[in-house]
């Protein structure tokens, strides 16, 4: 069907409904319209269906306009990516919610007005886990990088490929839901090309009037405005997520994560003996680490846009479990108990808040859990027995030898160009693999970059087959050395040929200038 055709087909009926109301009232003897009640009712719903009728013409007349603006290249990767913008678009039409439209009258105005903004992304689906982080321009310090290197930081690759991260951009200002997701892809260009991670913005006529909004509970203009579009900001993201994964979590941009968060959350969910539970907690404060069923987010996001203007959502979360477990002839004890089946809270805390400055200005956030304890600072590994050298001055008590026997991390003064890490065995060693881990939850930013591993095989003419001649594996370095591989996002792992065994040494060589300290949180030595 053509998309004139639902226009014209609606009107059709109101035209049609129109004459059978003449008709009916001038046969009327009397001179008195006929109010049979079951005229009206259809009456009144065709008018509805003409109502939404052209709203719908509306969005896909949009929608088209946007189909015959893109262009598809012959490539098959350009062809790839294209088809996902296309199906993300039509996702989001077939999963919004059509009540959302009485809750925010002012959505009828724009029919792209629910259309999110995909600034990152590649459509990634289908997986276990997706984790919500909205975002706003704050004031003062952002943490929004320091949460995603805190969530990244010890995924493993299984892990990365099963989770979703989507960064919620809840500002209408272009230029800077383009700084931010600058800012992410020049952090991550491996996270965002994978799918990994994702940044998205709303329309920028979705969000109401703020100005006419009634002040409740003696909060102030600013406070209700504020909670108010945090509810409308959740109620978007659960919306945009709900389609990619089987579980959602919702997150903020300035807590800290533990390490193994994500088999955690997982490990527990399986442990559970029933089914029937609506949100789990990983963390005791406000709107942090709440875990829910994707395919609930509908539902969910419904009530909170059906009372957005009403109440700050943490309030509004604990109604829904009133109105789905309470028995209103029973007390507040049975209620509690009730709520309880459907909100299960896991210990300790896997989320810290660690923000000072609130998204609302002025606010200050001091609130800690304490449920979360101390995160560890580094891995312990048994490593066999070398002599550890470094160029590198270590801060404190946090040497190269407490790193390397598992009891501290290393903490080094700012890299030069040449400067090194170097583990000697006393004697030849089959080593088949390396993990060194740069950088801790605390201190992330303190990672090697630039840096080679290399390795010393103790017959020397290996280097010469493996590196020499017209078609060498391996690149070569000085002493003998053989280059395996190279720190990539603060890590390095892999294994070590066979050709090469035994080996005499390992070397960490850095080859420029960093403008941060180095901190190794692991090491490990595979045997």
């Amino acid at each position: 069907m053509r998309l004139t055709h639902v226009k014209l087909g609606c009107l059709l009926a109101s035209v049609f409904l129109s004459l059978t109301w003449f008709t009916a009232y001038n046969g009327n003897d009397k001179g008195e319209p006929p109010y049979d009640p079951k005229m009206i009712q259809l009456y009144e719903r065709l008018l509805a269906a003409e109502s939404r009728g052209e709203l719908v013409y509306r969005e896909l007349s949009s929608l088209l306009t946007s189909l015959r603006n893109l262009t598809i290249p012959n490539n098959n990767s350009s062809t790839n990516v294209t088809e996902g913008l296309i199906k993300r678009r039509l996702g989001l039409l077939s999963s919004r919610l059509p009540n959302a439209y009485l809750y925010l009258p002012h959505l009828r105005d724009h029919a792209d007005s629910l259309n999110p903004n995909v600034v990152l992304g590649q459509g990634r689906t289908g997986v276990s886990l997706v984790l919500g982080i909205p975002t706003v321009k704050r004031q003062k310090q952002s943490y929004l990088v320091s949460t995603l290197n805190s969530l990244l930081y010890d995924l493993s690759p299984s892990e990365r490929e099963d989770t979703v991260i989507i960064v919620f951009v809840a500002e209408t200002d272009a230029g800077y839901v383009n700084t931010v997701a600058e800012l992410i892809k020049h952090n991550f260009p491996k996270d965002v090309h994978s799918g990994l991670l994702e940044v998205v913005s709303p329309s920028q006529y979705f969000y109401p009037n703020f100005r006419r909004l009634r002040e409740t509970f003696g909060d102030s203009k600013d406070r209700v405005k504020w909670r108010t579009k945090q509810n409308l900001d959740y109620s978007f993201l659960m919306l945009y997520a709900h389609e990619k994964g089987t579980y959602y979590v919702q997150l903020e941009d300035d807590i800290v994560a533990k390490p193994g968060y994500s088999q955690a959350m997982k490990t527990y969910v399986r442990s559970l003996a029933s089914d029937d539970w609506m949100l789990l907690e990983f963390s005791q404060l406000g709107f942090i680490g709440k875990m829910f069923r994707a395919r609930d987010l509908p539902m969910i996001a419904e009530f909170f846009l059906m009372f957005h203007k009403d109440k700050p959502i943490d309030w509004l979360l604990d109604h829904i479990l009133w109105v789905k477990a309470c028995n209103p002839e029973k007390d507040a004890k049975d209620c509690n108990l009730q709520k309880g089946l459907l909100k299960l809270r896991y210990k300790p805390s896997l989320f810290q808040h660690v923000g000072l400055h609130s998204s609302l200005p002025g606010k200050v956030q001091k609130l800690k859990d304490k449920d979360f304890g101390k995160a560890p600072l580094f891995a312990a590994h048994s490593n066999p027995r070398a002599e550890l050298s470094s160029s590198l001055k270590h801060y404190q008590q946090h040497t190269l030898e407490r790193a390397y026997e598992g009891q501290d991390f290393f903490w080094g003064l700012t890299p030069t160009a040449e400067d090194f890490i170097l583990l000697s065995f006393p004697q030849p060693l089959t080593v088949t693999g390396y993990l060194f881990r740069s950088g801790n939850i605390e201190i992330n930013g303190d990672k090697f970059y630039n840096t080679t591993v290399e390795v010393l095989p103790s017959d020397s003419s290996v280097s010469d087959r493996l590196v020499g001649g017209q078609s060498p594996q391996y690149e070569g370095s000085y002493g003998g050395f053989i280059v395996i591989g190279s720190f990539v996002d603060g890590m390095a792992e892999g294994q070590i040929d066979a050709q090469m065994q035994p080996i005499s040494a390992l070397r960490l060589l850095v080859h420029s200038d960093s403008d941060v300290w180095v901190l190794l949180s692991e090491i490990f030595i595979k045997l």
